[in-house]
């Protein structure tokens, strides 16, 4: 039974009616990390790993929501809306959101359930936030647009459960193209299509098995030591207004202002910026190899100065590194702290190299990670039944 029967078949025993049914993609990031908050360019692109999304009117102002995957349900009233420290969090975020907008939403009966894999940095949250999203905007005819609903969903983040996440997860998980990788520009919040011609590798994604929440805060220090840097800056040049109008220059000019900590963070954001625009380019020209180089060049950058990958995923990424013949590319994606590295391998490498992660992790960590191949998928949408 597919992921959206199953859903379906569960709305239909407890509600009785025919729902409208919505996907929602998880996403990876090929390059740009942690640039979405300093309105930089970051490399996204939807994958086939969904939220599935069975819902209807309830008739009144209670939403009933019911957890396929975790087998529990929520009632609530859309006059109600307190944050606890649920999942129910996410989509009481969306609801406030459709209220806080003015917009003639009512209450809803549903049931969602998903393969994308928690905690693995796959952006689930963004893809339960995007799809409740997308499917309130349809059964109300809210007439919004898709970047209306992708700032609703991190307005869900922000105010209900308390993470000052940027907007590239929503995006993509709105904005996907199959086959194709989203160069945004997270200050227009605006997009350019690159096509992504894997012919001989495939994506494997690899989960360290370690979870991480980005609510947390060494993730806040990150972006806080960037705004600081902005601060400080701007003093000198009143025209910036975010890393994104930093050059490197300026932050050696401003070095002694800036203290280490700050100096370190910002230059690899500035430098990651720059990364993020050269590898779209050499996507554009099907250079994977040489796009993979700096990938690579991201991973320790995130690790050594940005600080927020962790021993599992360097030991994953330096096994990469190993197998460059086979590996064009690899590194940690995500906020950090644990989830997966994304790895361009060789097609008939890819059991190969599992087989030789899988041995030498499990010796090393005495737990074995998981491994996901991933295709590139079209963002949220309302598939047949």
């Amino acid at each position: 039974m597919t992921l959206v029967s199953s859903v379906v078949d569960s709305f239909v025993a407890r509600f009785k009616v025919k729902p409208t049914i919505v996907k929602a993609p998880g996403r990876i990031n090929f390059i740009g990390e942690h640039v979405d908050y300093n309105e930089g360019f970051v490399l996204p692109a939807a994958i086939d790993r969904h939220m599935v999304f069975a819902i209807a009117p309830s008739g009144n102002d209670r939403c009933n929501i019911y957890s396929h995957d975790l087998e529990e349900g929520v009632s609530f009233s859309i006059h109600d809306l307190n944050a606890g420290d649920t999942w129910i969090n996410y989509l009481m975020g969306v609801m406030d959101g459709f209220e806080r907008s003015g917009l003639p939403v009512h209450g809803v009966d549903c049931v969602f359930g998903g393969n994308i894999p928690n905690g693995a940095g796959l952006s689930s949250s963004a893809a339960l936030c995007c799809g409740f999203g997308f499917a309130l905007n349809e059964l109300f005819r809210c007439n919004l647009t898709r970047i209306q609903v992708a700032k609703i969903a991190q307005y869900a983040e922000h105010e209900f459960v308390g993470l000052q996440c940027g907007i590239m997860d929503q995006y993509a998980s709105l904005f996907g193209k199959k086959d194709a990788a989203l160069l945004l520009d997270c200050r227009a919040l605006t997009h350019e299509l690159i096509p992504i011609q894997l012919k001989d590798y495939s994506i494997l994604l690899i989960d360290s098995k370690v979870k991480h929440t980005l609510a947390n805060t060494a993730y806040n220090d990150r972006r806080e030591a960037c705004e600081e840097g902005v601060r400080i800056i701007k003093k000198k040049n009143p025209l910036i207004n975010s890393l994104r109008d930093v050059s490197s220059q300026m932050l050696y000019e401003n070095q002694d202002a800036l203290g280490e900590e700050v100096f370190i963070k910002c230059l690899f954001i500035v430098e990651e910026i720059k990364r993020t625009q050269i590898g779209a380019d050499l996507l554009k020209k099907n250079e994977l190899k040489a796009f993979g180089e700096w990938m690579y060049q991201t991973h320790w950058g995130l690790s050594q100065s940005y600080e927020v990958s962790c021993e599992e995923l360097d030991f994953l990424v330096s096994l990469a590194e190993e197998e460059k013949k086979w590996i064009a590319g690899a590194r940690m994606m995500g906020g950090g702290f644990g989830g997966c590295t994304l790895n361009l391998v060789d097609n008939s490498y890819v059991k190969v190299f599992q087989e030789k992660v899988l041995h030498q992790y499990l010796a090393t960590f005495k737990k074995e990670p998981d491994f996901y191949l991933v295709n590139l998928a079209d963002g949220v949408g309302m598939p047949n039944p």
